[in-house]
């Protein structure tokens, strides 16, 4: 089946620098789409940015930190004084690491807050701040969850309860939204190889080639199509859900 997709505009991407957030991107840009990548390091940026670009791709960076308000309303502010018609935006950027590490009660006191800032807080405030420009042109929000928040990872809590609460803040906004025209949903990615997962251990990805129903290992490419789809209008009537892409580790 071909997907319809939306009226070529722009897409930001947080995190689209490298890994999952790049792949994602570029997908996009295969569309037609001009992408916006909206990356917290300025060199993984412009390497991204660069490489789209030589492949003919409308892509420029916005160099943003999403757990630094000041920094998500500049972005905000660039776009706007940019013309830019944003029709999409996807949640991609966060922080990844602890898998396998302290259970609940060994965590220390700081870690929980250091990703909720980035997981929770972030995600919120960019969707907050590019709700003027999305609600003028009706467009969509996927916001990147994880499985782990339906399996319930051990040594995890911190993550775990994190990408829980993207998909909880999923529904909500999708119902302050739905009235604008607006469609959000989340994508919830299981155990895929890419930068940001270099320091999982391997006997965590031993439980998931083990325990998937299909028996290969998950790609970036996996879960781009499906943001793909949830943005394309082919997902028109589709908002406040979660669809998990991990191959069949969790059914639900």
């Amino acid at each position: 089946m071909t997907t319809t997709v939306m009226t070529a505009g722009t897409i930001v991407v947080t995190g689209a620098g490298r890994g999952l957030g790049r792949s994602i991107a570029q997908r996009l840009c295969s569309d037609g789409h001009r992408v916006v990548i909206a990356e917290r390091d300025p060199d993984t940026a412009r390497a991204a940015t660069r490489d789209l670009v030589s492949a003919g791709h409308d892509v420029t960076a916005v160099v943003t930190d999403i757990a630094d308000l000041g920094s998500v309303r500049a972005l905000a502010d660039r776009l706007e004084s940019d013309g830019e018609r944003v029709t999409g935006l996807v949640n991609n950027a966060a922080i990844a690491d602890g898998v396998g590490g302290d259970t609940f009660f060994e965590l220390a006191d700081d870690e929980f807050g250091r990703l909720t800032d980035v997981n929770v807080r972030g995600t919120w405030a960019v969707t907050k701040y590019l709700w003027p420009l999305l609600s003028a042109s009706q467009g969509a929000i996927v916001n990147i969850a994880s499985d782990v928040a339906l399996y319930g990872s051990p040594r995890l809590v911190h993550y775990v309860s994190s990408k829980a609460a993207v998909i909880g803040m999923t529904r909500s906004m999708a119902r302050d939204a739905g009235p604008h025209g607006v469609r959000v949903n989340a994508v919830a990615p299981g155990l895929t190889r890419v930068e940001a997962t270099e320091s999982v251990p391997d006997e965590r990805y031993r439980t998931y080639a083990e325990g998937r129903a299909l028996k290969r290992e998950q790609t970036p490419g996996d879960v781009a199509g499906v943001v793909r789809f949830l943005l394309s209008d082919d997902a028109a009537f589709v908002t406040g859900q979660t669809i998990v892409v991990d191959g069949g580790f969790i059914f639900r």
